[in-house]
């Protein structure tokens, strides 16, 4: 119990009720969890269900590739890491599950803001200037623009130590049946493993897993 005085809970229910967090019976005045919260609910179980999903694909892709597997979603601005699949190499990518970064900054980002119209976009990054991680990641919305679209050329996104140094990543979108970005798989490894001719190799099999994991989606 929040020990507060009738006036200050009737003033935090107020905003709490504004933002849809909770709405109030017309007739009883009892409150209840609002279409917010509930919104959040819900994200929470498709994110459960979304890894429990991908998670077997992740684990052929870590095994066929034999490097660090990620599952990410957009959440605005940021990409936020669900599920990592580590291999077994002693030099590694290590997990990433929890962790929140600046989308424009690493390739799960920009392969899922791939999906998104130019409007949108501009809505994600109304400054002309981006949030940066290091000296090698894209500093404005134009040069994002450019890059997202080499994304859509190509069907896939990269990261060369744009969000950390020593770090390379490619990244697909995964999209459901009804074809909505659900999310996006990463294949990260150190920069001296992801020569050009692993790219084609790894891209390839990502693209694939990809593909697998939105035809199991409802």
């Amino acid at each position: 119990m929040i020990e507060v005085a009738p006036s200050t809970a009737h003033r935090l229910l107020a905003m709490l009720q504004y933002h849809g967090f909770v709405s109030q019976d017309p007739t009883t005045r009892l409150y209840a969890a609002g279409p917010a919260l509930i919104d959040i609910g819900l994200s929470v179980i498709r994110g459960m269900d979304l890894r429990g999903q991908a998670l077997p694909f992740m684990q052929q892709l870590c095994q066929e590739v034999g490097e660090t597997v990620h599952l990410a979603v957009l959440q605005g601005s940021m990409v936020l890491f669900l599920e990592s699949i580590e291999c077994e190499k002693v030099i590694r990518v290590s997990s990433r599950i929890g962790v929140s970064l600046p989308a424009c900054c690493t390739a799960a980002g920009k392969a899922m803001l791939a999906e998104i119209s130019l409007e949108r976009l501009h809505e994600l990054y109304a400054e002309s200037e981006l949030p940066t991680l290091t000296p090698h990641s894209l500093r404005t919305r134009a040069d994002l623009e450019c890059e997202l679209q080499c994304v859509r050329e190509r069907g896939y996104a990269t990261n060369f130590e744009e969000s950390e140094p020593d770090l390379s990543a490619l990244a697909a979108v995964i999209l459901d049946r009804h074809g909505q970005a659900r999310a996006s798989i990463t294949v990260s490894a150190p920069v001296s493993r992801m020569n050009d001719e692993q790219v084609v190799r790894i891209a390839q099999a990502m693209l694939c897993t990809a593909a697998r994991i939105g035809e199991s989606l409802a």
